[in-house]
């Protein structure tokens, strides 16, 4: 070897050394990572300390790049329950982090402000609690934070004005308090911003409102008060303010006209003179005021008026509690409602539905809610045909015995299911959805609901009509019962509990299942095209000739938005939601047969949670590792290893790659019919 080659060769290993040096300082920081993420290794076993290289993609959810830098972490929707790891902040090259849609604890580490090449922080819908770091505010390429639905406490950081890339700003669903911080004001590329469902005071910021990009701001469910910035007009639809009972303003519809308060409308922070701070001029110069801020002479009176506000407030309670008495007697059963359970209604109405030689007229609905007012029906709306699905609240009270507890099918964070009776004898299933968890636009609402009605299909769950009540503040669905409950009871059979499908029934299963995906896909019916988004196990109910049918197709047309965002957690908790979600934050038809794929795979294997060992089977054709094992060997296996290969497809990681929902149908009907 000459000179000059032994130095070449030095020279190429010195270049290499640090490569190798790096990628072991990249994987024990990649294992730190998932020991706390994931502590009992029950998700992340595909990150295995004897891994060469963490990039060549054996790890799950790491995406690297030319560089064999980690540059993405993407494990949404993967049921951790751990914490996040200081150590995340060493991963310097880190553009994107998408760890939402899981059940995660603890604090944010302040180490995430490390990762000054982030673009994505996607926290949202986990358990994490503690205060949000200021030192987030030196995330200088941040352009999307979301934290929302969590437990996050304190105020928000002032900081976070320094994020000066920043289009979407999403806090809802937490637990903060304090004031709008003046300083977001100088978020020049804010386009949205979310904090609604907090617990934040003081008046909006005027240099909020005057931010050149905003088109959406929510503040709702806050404490907010004084004058709402005459700017914020321009959002339109786009500016939610309600249940901020201080707030007032000029131009606003549901706003009253400011009165003199001594509020100034443009201090952003509450440390002027509140509303509950009177001005000393308001106070009768009469009023004698001691030091102690009591007056001494008017005891005997103050005493005398506390006795009669006393005996008054006794008098009503009593009214209450022998009306209350009353009703649940009349009932049988108490409310099934949770009283912790803000968004579900409870049993309050105080008078009973205007009886109708009609039950399909004279319907009440709360003040500011009235989607079905006369002349509401334009752009194509019947009205006869419509109220022909109109049911009246006294029918709805009465087929399920005043909303009986034994009648009780199901609960959700906003909604109930109760079984009823109607008057004709027929069995139906009644959702209860309340005011708040709807749209608030009556148009849009209308429009929601016209497109129910128009669903026909024999694998879509019919919607026999609806009610909407001003007593109770919610709308009722009322809907087809289907006997033989959901598919998710037909999966994870064990030890004699749940029900076990012959093949026959899974083939036919599938196959009714993608014929109502492709009516819900299909625009050249009688409806536009339909994406359903939340396709799941428990959204397809068997009825007694084991036929499937696809439930709440359409539902998201009448829900507000926060109520879809919080709706898809359990889908992607239990991975029907398509991987592209992240990114986009979109669901598509290609999402629908995304989660139509892992139906396949459980139906084949009878279990609720796919495996790589599924996946690797259907790939290889091997039959044994997708197919239940409780069939004893009787199904079909041509027709078997076809279907897992459609049941690949359809989870194809990119959405391109997989085909529509005619393709699929084609697909089964070559292989189901020709077996």
């Amino acid at each position: 070897m000459g000179l000059s080659s032994f130095f070449s060769f030095f020279t190429i290993l010195f270049l290499i050394t640090p490569t190798f040096a790096e990628r072991d300082s990249t994987l024990s920081t990649l294992l730190a990572i998932k020991a706390s993420l994931d502590p009992q290794d029950l998700i992340l076993s595909s990150w295995s300390p004897n891994a060469i290289d963490p990039c060549n993609a054996s790890f799950e959810g790491i995406f690297c790049n030319e560089n064999g830098q980690v540059v993405n972490i993407s494990l949404q929707g993967k049921a951790l329950t751990g914490k996040i790891p200081p150590e995340i902040g060493q991963l310097k090259s880190l553009s994107g982090i998408y760890l939402h849609f899981n059940k995660l604890q603890g604090n944010v580490p302040k180490e995430i402000s490390n990762l000054t090449q982030l673009f994505d922080l996607y926290l949202n819908v986990n358990d994490l609690s503690g205060e949000i770091p200021s030192e987030l505010g030196y995330m200088s390429s941040l352009q999307v934070l979301q934290l929302c639905n969590n437990k996050l406490s304190g105020s928000i950081p002032t900081q976070l004005g320094a994020l000066k890339k920043l289009n979407v700003l999403a806090l809802q669903y937490n637990q903060l308090t304090g004031a709008i911080p003046a300083s977001l004001g100088n978020l020049m590329n804010l386009t949205r911003m979310d904090l609604s469902f907090n617990g934040l005071f003081g008046s909006i910021p005027v240099k909020l409102a005057n931010l050149p990009k905003l088109e959406f701001l929510d503040i709702r469910n806050n404490t907010l008060s004084g004058n709402v910035p005459l700017a914020l007009k321009r959002l339109n639809e786009g500016f939610q303010y309600s249940n901020n009972p201080g707030l007032c303003g000029i131009g606003f519809s549901t706003l009253s006209v400011c009165a003199d308060s001594g509020i100034n409308p443009n201090k952003p922070e509450p440390f002027g003179p509140g509303p509950s701070r009177l001005p000393f001029k308001s106070i009768p110069e009469s009023a004698n005021i001691q030091p102690n801020g009591l007056n001494q002479s008017r005891k005997p009176q103050t005493a005398v008026i506390v006795g009669v506000i006393g005996l008054f407030a006794v008098v009503a309670l009593t009214g209450v509690f022998t009306f209350s008495w009353y009703r649940r007697r009349k009932q049988k059963v108490g409310s099934t409602y949770d009283a912790s359970d803000s968004r579900i209604s409870t049993d309050q109405i105080k008078e009973v539905c205007r009886r109708s030689a009609s039950p399909l007229i004279n319907l009440e609905y709360s003040h500011g809610w009235d989607p079905l007012a006369r002349g509401q029906f334009g752009n194509g709306f019947s009205e006869e045909v419509f109220e022909s699905f109109v049911f009246n609240l006294d029918e709805v009270e009465s087929a399920t015995h005043y909303f009986s507890e034994m009648n009780l099918l199901g609960k959700s964070s906003f909604s109930a299911i109760y079984r009823g009776i109607l008057r004709d004898g027929s069995i139906v299933a009644i959702k209860c959805i309340s005011k708040t968890s709807c749209k608030s636009d009556d148009a849009e609402f209308l429009r929601g609901l016209k497109l129910l009605t128009s669903l026909k299909h024999e694998n879509i769950l019919r919607l026999r009509g609806f009610c909407c009540s001003k007593g109770r503040g919610e709308c009722f669905l009322i809907y087809d019962f289907v006997p033989n409950g959901n598919l998710l009871q037909y999966l994870d059979w064990k030890d004699g509990k749940g029900k076990v499908l012959e093949w026959p029934a899974k083939t036919s299963i599938i196959k009714g299942i993608a014929r109502g995906i492709e009516y819900l896909h299909d625009n050249k019916g009688n409806i536009p095209a339909l994406v359903h988004r939340i396709i799941s196990a428990e959204k397809v109910l068997i009825d007694q000739h084991y036929h499937p049918m696809l439930s709440d197709c359409g539902l998201h047309k009448l829900l507000a938005d926060d109520i879809i965002f919080s709706t898809l957690k359990g889908s992607a908790a239990m991975g029907y939601l398509a991987p592209e979600y992240t990114t986009t934050g979109r669901c598509t038809e290609k999402s629908d047969i995304y989660a139509f794929g892992i139906l396949i795979f459980q139906i084949l294997s009878g279990k609720c949670k796919i495996t790589q060992l599924n996946r690797q089977g259907a790939e290889l054709g091997r039959t044994e590792d997708f197919i239940d094992a409780n069939l004893v060997g009787n199904f079909r296996e041509s027709e078997a290893a076809k279907l897992g290969k459609i049941a690949l497809l359809c989870t194809h990681e990119a959405p391109n790659h997989r085909p529509t929902i005619e393709v699929v149908m084609q697909q089964l009907n070559d292989v189901i019919c020709s077996s």
